[in-house]
């Protein structure tokens, strides 16, 4: 069984604070790391293999800084990297991520799933996999909260805003998974000395054939401003009696409840 995991290159977004003044996050010499729903993915895609043999390949596409954090993938269980490195993927959009991450697979060859998070940690878009199951003409699940392989099908449990859902569908597909599938686990230290080992491949964009029409951005971000806070500091005593009705009574004055 072959797996891919794509996975993406995020700040550590633990570590952003904010300007007070400006509201503006501060960015400099914040580590870089793989998104965290990307780590749940990629750890599914261990377990499977762990259950079922075979290898985990994990991609990504990014700047120069990839090659280095792409090692915590190793280290986590991938058998080995394919990465695509350009400096005009640093911040790409989600339509060129789903065209270069497509065409990545497509040059990988044969596979049988492909395993990306629900949503990126830093835009949360959630568009790359339905997009790269439109050009790779591959069935697609989203918002898997539980799979299960059984021969060359897959079981997924969807977690649906009303209800949960179960999916059966045959491979090679997409599946697109939340953070409750697992918990994704900690490298060892050895696994981390052991991940510098394994097998990495870099790709540049004419490599996979990449159209220079297909790397026009066509979202155009305005501002990643922290939104803001109004508090209105009503302080209500410690008042068994009268603490309800003074709450009451404050949110009826801003017009949340009616008289």
């Amino acid at each position: 069984m072959n797996i891919i995991a794509c996975v993406k290159q995020v700040f550590d977004l633990q570590q952003v604070r904010i300007k007070k003044e400006t509201r503006e996050p501060i960015m400099e010499n914040i580590p870089l790391t793989i998104g965290d729903i990307d780590k749940n993915a990629l750890e599914e895609g261990v377990r499977l293999i762990e259950q079922h043999g075979g290898k985990v390949t994990v991609v990504s596409a990014g700047s120069e800084d990839l090659e280095e954090t792409i090692k915590e993938g190793l280290a986590m269980g991938a058998d080995e990297a394919v990465l695509v490195i350009d400096s005009s993927l640093d911040s790409a959009e989600s339509a060129v991520s789903a065209v270069v991450l497509a065409k990545t697979v497509k040059k990988i060859g044969e596979f049988d799933l492909i395993l990306l998070g629900e949503g990126s940690s830093d835009n949360y878009s959630g568009q790359v996999g339905p997009r790269m199951a439109e050009i790779l003409d591959l069935p697609l699940v989203s918002f898997v909260k539980s799979l299960k392989v059984d021969g060359h099908r897959i079981q997924a449990v969807r977690s649906l805003d009303d209800c949960m859902e179960v999916v059966e569908v045959d491979m090679p597909a997409i599946v697109m998974v939340m953070s409750e599938i697992n918990e994704a686990r900690i490298p060892a230290v050895t696994q981390i000395l052991k991940a510098g080992r394994k097998p990495k491949q870099v790709l540049s964009l004419d490599e996979i054939e990449v159209d220079p029409a297909e790397m026009e951005t066509k979202v155009e971000t305005l501002s990643n401003l922290a939104p803001e806070q109004d508090r209105k500091q009503v302080i209500f005593k410690e008042d068994a009696d009268t603490a309800a009705a003074d709450l009451f009574n404050a949110l009826q004055s801003e017009g949340f409840i009616g008289r």
